[in-house]
């Protein structure tokens, strides 16, 4: 089992042998497929959009067994399923005592959103709860100085950083157990990820 900062470090780790095109791709045998099969402790949840240019278990250079990963469209998070999902981890799993927030540069879900909430034309289907759910990282954005969305997405993992720390549950896990909760920035163009909250 691994330390919060420890775990904070392999994934970062990882991120930069991404960076520098260097992948070890570590458990990803059939022999660790077998390892897992019946049990798994992972160390880490990775609450990111759904984005198929950032996924966590790439772009950390990890493998199977090694974290949750749930995805959402702009990390949009709401107070039954979705929350519910992020506390699974941490409250089932002792190994998993990281949980990290990954907005991304040039976010769709984010464009999306700022669109609709700026024109004031609904998004389709229940794309309007993806949209209702970003609007207070809307509000904290749009009076910045600066680049529109991506003050947005540095504002949504911030936001969902502060949920997920005031979540009963898991503060009740911060307190006791050490469960570390960050958020971070990943860059499309570079492939770094930069923690920001």
């Amino acid at each position: 089992m691994l330390h919060p900062q420890e775990a904070l470090k392999t994934l970062l780790d990882g991120n930069e042998r991404w960076v520098r095109g260097e992948l070890v791709h570590p458990r990803q045998t059939v022999e660790r497929r077998r390892e897992v099969a019946s049990h798994q402790e992972p160390f880490a949840v990775v609450f990111s959009c759904i984005d198929s240019r950032v996924p966590p278990e790439i772009i950390f250079d990890c493998g199977l067994g090694d974290m949750f990963v749930v995805r959402t469209g702009g990390e949009a998070l709401d107070d039954m399923i979705v929350l519910g999902s992020p506390e699974f981890g941490p409250s089932g799993y002792a190994s998993a005592r990281l949980i990290m927030v990954l907005g991304h540069q040039r976010c769709g879900a984010i464009t999306a959103a700022i669109e609709s909430i700026q024109t004031g034309v609904p998004a389709p289907g229940h794309i309007t709860a993806v949209v209702d759910a970003l609007r207070p990282a809307y509000d904290a954005a749009v009076g910045e100085p600066g680049d529109l969305v991506e003050n947005m997405v540095r504002a949504q993992v911030r936001l969902t950083v502060d949920t997920l720390k005031a979540d009963p549950l898991l503060a009740k896990l911060v307190a006791d157990d050490g469960l570390l909760i960050v958020g971070a920035r990943y860059d499309l163009d570079s492939g770094a990820v930069e923690l920001i909250a």
